[in-house]
């Protein structure tokens, strides 16, 4: 589960910098001539979408396996009650499950607040007279 948690603060690192990555990619007003802002938040949008996709598919794969995992453990469990190591694997799993779907819940803040930044900016940048 560790290296599910670690794997997943690496792929967060867009999200958990959107606003040093806006500040970097679109431009001042200096620079508007040369670079087309709506391309640039295409692609923002674009790389966002791939991470939350990415994200949501691992953490859900895992959740799976290992729900199956568990499932198979109760069915063993069931066969022989006496067995504390088996119970002892069970609750453990049962614990990493809880786990991957705590991080399902981490997952939509963390795009949740990603995309807030980011509707912001294409308001702010294509509709300046709007106050916020």
């Amino acid at each position: 589960f560790f290296l599910i948690q670690e794997l997943l603060r690496v792929m967060r690192t867009i999200d958990d910098r959107i606003v040093h990555e806006l500040n970097t990619t679109i431009p001042t007003a200096s620079f508007v001539g040369k670079v087309d802002p709506g391309q640039t938040c295409k692609q923002l949008y674009e790389s966002l979408m791939d991470a939350h996709t990415n994200r949501e598919r691992i953490i859900k794969n895992c959740i799976a396996q290992t729900s199956s995992v568990v499932k198979t453990l109760r069915e063993e469990r069931e066969k022989a009650q006496d067995d504390v190591a088996l119970l002892k694997q069970l609750r453990k799993e049962q614990t990493k499950l809880k786990l991957m779907q705590s991080e399902l819940n981490v997952e939509e803040v963390v795009n949740d607040r990603s995309w807030k930044v980011l509707s912001h900016l294409i308001v702010m940048m294509f509709c300046p007279n709007i106050q916020s």
